[in-house]
């Protein structure tokens, strides 16, 4: 018997609230498989198995509040026989909800099925999601303030336990522009690919002749990672950050990053992530350009043991040959973690980044 406990969904994760199963005792799953909907202080998660096996008991309600380690529901594996089954969850027919109550949650944007209905038979009516909406809105506030105390107490955490050290190198990127430019003359504005996608691939591509800085320190040990799963640090609507993983960022094309980063920001914002991708990042990327800042120096998420930063992307003086030109050009840099790294690997590091900005065409591989 295999038990499935609430996994970390992040650093800063310490508890969830178990939204809804979506299997029930007796189902056969799959190692992958989303079995259930947890809300953290930032999102609904899609959390899935990590074994195959046939569900048993279902230990948790929707609605309870765990924290993490709490044994949710048992896994048979085969050949194994249940004993009593029985079902904690509650389950029944969909809350009904009059049309035109339906019709405003939509553009509100609120779940109208989640309200207390005073309607015929507990439907949900007009006047019960016009209540919900004003509750809603103090919800938020208090949601964003949540997080907020959430985020600080991990950064907090990973600042006393971890002894960062940082190094930052400017990169010029007038090649890897015009690479971009005639790549995206091909595409249609909604299929151009934007320089975060060609800089996270750059970061991966970099990582693998630096196996010091991908992975993560857990139980006073480094754990080189087998992959890179780039972390995308992602502003969130409520307030707030979230970093789920491009996964196996170093392998795939510019183009397919592209069209996942955009999947993941959206998903992301919408509150519809996977586990793996909170789980799963070996090291995490912070863009914080488009907000008009030059340098970042960013806090390494636990167990994670380094991160790289990027500024805004800029026209500046560069010696070239001799001479003077004025090209774009990008600050980053790498905070790293002191236990498993030095600042001269660091150093190196960043320069792997840079000379592998300059043969972009090489990247798209």
């Amino acid at each position: 018997m295999i038990e499935f406990r609430l996994p970390a969904l992040g650093a800063d994760m310490d508890e969830g609230t178990l939204l809804e199963w979506v299997v029930q005792p007796g189902d056969r799953v799959k190692k992958g498989q989303v079995i259930a909907v947890v809300d953290t202080s930032k999102a609904a998660i899609d959390v899935e198995t990590w074994h195959d096996g046939t569900v048993g008991e279902l230990l948790v309600s929707p609605g309870t509040k765990m924290p993490v380690g709490t044994l949710m529901t048992t896994l048979l594996e085969e050949g194994e026989m249940p004993g009593t089954v029985r079902i904690a969850a509650v389950t029944g027919r969909r809350r009904a909800v009059t049309p035109a109550a339906r019709r405003l949650a939509r553009e509100k944007g609120i779940d109208a099925e989640a309200l207390a209905g005073t309607g015929p038979e507990g439907a949900v009516t007009l006047a019960d999601v016009q209540r919900g909406g004003k509750s809603l809105a103090t919800a938020t506030t208090a949601r964003s303030a949540e997080i907020r105390k959430t985020i600080a107490s991990a950064m907090a955490r990973s600042k006393r336990e971890i002894p960062h050290y940082y190094v930052a190198e400017n990169i010029p990127l007038r090649i890897a522009l015009a690479w971009l430019d005639r790549v995206n003359a091909k595409r249609s504005v909604a299929e151009r690919i934007l320089p975060a996608a060609l800089l996270i691939k750059a970061v991966a591509v970099a990582l693998r002749a630096f196996p010091e800085l991908n992975g993560f320190f857990r139980d006073g040990k480094f754990e080189s990672a087998a992959s890179v799963h780039v972390g995308v640090a992602i502003s969130l609507r409520q307030g707030g950050l979230a970093a789920p993983a491009l996964m196996d960022a170093d392998r795939k094309p510019v183009e397919q990053l592209m069209r996942e980063l955009a999947d993941l920001v959206k998903r992301c914002r919408a509150g519809s992530l996977r586990s793996a991708e909170l789980i799963e990042p070996t090291v995490t990327v912070t863009n914080l350009g488009d907000q008009g800042v030059a340098q970042v120096f960013g806090v390494i998420y636990p167990p994670q043991v380094a991160l790289v930063g990027f500024g805004r992307i800029v026209d500046q003086p560069w010696a070239e040959d001799g001479a003077l030109r004025i090209a774009p050009g990008v600050t980053a840099s790498l905070s790293a973690d002191h236990r498993v790294s030095d600042g001269h690997r660091g150093a190196m590091y960043l320069a792997g980044l840079r000379d592998a900005l300059q043969l972009p065409e090489e990247l798209d591989r």
